[in-house]
């Protein structure tokens, strides 16, 4: 199912920046932040509505600098209509609803689903999606990567909840194709190494 494809969205990026629950103006000065570190994605969730706003303000902010913002939290059509509206790039979820990835092809943005077992992630292949949300990451551990990697080498996992600079590189050496980071950007000891993430290894 061509409709889930992340590859485009994000290439050879490392790291994926979560901007949450913020006001639009500060929501777009992290995003800025995270892009002059070559963050180049970035996720804004839209647990209730009235975070709509900062993630529309965030998606212009992307097309000024040719970079695209996705909307997190999105667990139901209706969220993925509001995702759309804004002009995310993509939707993620914290879990697996087929109904809600169904929604978000039907407007042509691909859709991150969060799993937590290999039942889940089997369901998710099965119906095309091969980008996955391994959430929480930091309860499953990177050895849940290694592990999971073995039956179902095509996954490929973005490792979110719990994730900063400091356990990052654990999880990207375990096979995780990428890490979502969220308050790590406001703290200064973490911006230098996160930036180290984003430019790879050496």
């Amino acid at each position: 199912m061509n409709g889930h494809d992340f590859e485009p969205i994000f290439g050879p990026a490392r790291v994926m920046v979560i901007v949450r629950d913020l006001p639009p103006d500060e929501t777009v000065r992290l995003a800025e932040q995270a892009w002059d570190l070559d963050i180049d994605v970035v996720e804004v969730p839209i647990r209730t509505s009235d975070a709509v706003p900062a993630l529309r303000a965030a998606v212009a902010a992307g097309r000024r600098r040719d970079r695209l913002v996705g909307a997190g939290t999105v667990r139901t059509p209706a969220q993925v209509r509001q995702a759309a509206g804004a002009g995310a790039a993509f939707t993620v979820a914290p879990g697996l609803d087929l109904a809600v990835a169904d929604a978000a092809v039907s407007y042509g943005i691909p859709h991150l689903p969060g799993v937590a077992t290999p039942t889940e992630a089997q369901r998710a292949l099965d119906h095309g999606l091969l980008w996955l949300k391994a959430f929480p990451a930091v309860s499953l551990g990177p050895a849940w990567f290694r592990a999971v990697a073995g039956p179902l080498p095509e996954a490929r996992f973005v490792a979110t909840g719990g994730i900063d600079a400091d356990n990052a590189d654990d999880f990207l050496a375990a096979g995780a194709r990428l890490v979502a980071v969220g308050s790590a950007l406001s703290d200064p000891r973490q911006i230098p190494r996160l930036a180290a993430l984003a430019a790879g290894p050496g």
